[in-house]
């Protein structure tokens, strides 16, 4: 089934174990209170599920299991961030056997391409495969941006449906509005932007901090949607210092420590990373700490009608 590229969709951490193997029973444990909160769709593989620490057999028994796992309730789209575009075509053809239904997927890592590279980049991955697909815009993270005229020419491809919007300026969602209408779905995909984007016209969110916080995270998505502003606000402000812990080159550690705080994870990355230590682990400790302690009570939001994310 097509996606409706909308809603709250989690770019899920990978779980490993204290012998950095999968941890399929902790993902699972948070996979289902993503979906107890209401999220619309997962997304595996990305920046927050270290892609480019996996091997391919770990992607797919990541995929494998949480396409079992959901059971139909919401799409699973897995992330594609390869150096080449030969890497880039088997990882999306592999994510169609593994049963994945959408594809999100980066510029060409490692290298700057240029607007036709680019372009060529998208359009070949595309052309090679009818899952739906959402193109990565974060030229602040990965250098290279998708522009509006670069947006111009992938209109053409009917399965490039949707962009997840991380230039970090908020003007962008207009400039796509003004420009394209509704041929792109936009989501945001800075947690301390989500809000602003919103408002300003985004469909939907791919969020961090929801690995931690998922019912507080769709609370505000929906609220907003129904038009409720100053409930969204008041939840909004509350959770504003844990979500600019998104914004860090340390975000994985950031937010698996969250993750550990709220029940739902744990502290075990992939090296190079290290798990954080000291005044470092101590500081990140205090903010998510105060988070967990003036949680916010929030309004009957599962009764908000969600934006169905299949057609």
């Amino acid at each position: 089934m097509p996606i409706v590229w909308k809603g709250v969709m989690p770019a899920l951490t990978t779980k490993f174990t204290a012998k950095d193997e999968l941890d399929l029973k902790l993902f699972d444990k948070n996979l289902q209170f993503q979906l107890a909160s209401g999220v619309d769709g997962i997304i595996l593989g990305g920046s927050l599920g270290e892609a480019s620490v996996l091997t391919t057999e770990e992607k797919e028994r990541l995929v494998k299991f949480a396409v079992e796992s959901v059971a139909g309730k919401v799409p699973v789209i897995l992330n594609i961030a390869e150096g080449s575009t030969r890497d880039a075509l088997q990882q999306a053809a592999y994510a169609k056997q593994w049963g994945a239904q959408g594809l999100m997927i980066l510029p060409p890592m490692r290298y700057s391409a240029d607007h036709r590279e680019t372009v060529t980049w998208f359009k070949t991955v595309a052309s090679s495969t009818d899952l739906p697909i959402m193109i990565y815009n974060n030229p602040v993270d990965y250098k290279t941006e998708v522009t509006l005229g670069m947006f111009d020419e992938l209109a053409e491809c009917a399965n490039i449906q949707a962009v997840k919007e991380s230039t970090r300026d908020v003007s962008n969602v207009t400039r796509m509005l003004n420009r394209f209408g509704d041929r792109f779905k936009i989501l945001c995909g800075v947690d301390t932007l989500a809000m602003e984007e919103m408002l300003m016209g985004a469909d939907g969110w791919v969020a961090g901090l929801v690995c931690a916080f998922p019912a507080e995270t769709v609370a505000v998505y929906r609220l907003v949607k129904a038009g409720r502003t100053e409930e969204a606000l008041a939840i909004y402000r509350w959770f504003l210092p844990v979500l600019e812990l998104d914004i860090h080159s340390k975000l994985v550690q950031y937010i698996k420590l969250a993750e550990v705080q709220t029940g739902i994870g744990s502290e075990y990355v992939r090296a190079p990373r290290l798990p954080l230590e000291g005044k470092e682990r101590e500081r990140i400790l205090k903010v998510i700490g105060e988070a967990v302690a003036t949680r916010p009570a929030l309004p009957d939001y599962l009764s908000i009608r969600p934006e169905n994310t299949f057609a």
